[in-house]
């Protein structure tokens, strides 16, 4: 039964759970990168002009089908 807490979600995106769990690392890499960029740019909006949006356009793009 707790197996299967770490385990049901991540097979419902073809991954293993160590697979899952390094894309959810590299995923959260990425958002803090998207944030670190957005910050930057509140305070000198001609810097990172369109970084945090690429990011997040690209996350999205690798993640709104999986599990179909």
């Amino acid at each position: 039964m707790i197996a299967r807490l770490f385990t049901d979600h991540p097979a419902s995106v073809d991954e293993s759970y160590l697979e899952h769990a390094a894309f959810a690392a590299k995923f959260s890499l990425a958002l803090f990168g998207a944030a670190f960029a957005a910050a930057i740019h509140a305070i000198f909006p001609f810097a990172f002009e369109k970084t945090a949006s690429g990011i997040v356009a690209r996350l999205y793009a690798r993640t709104h089908n999986r599990g179909k």
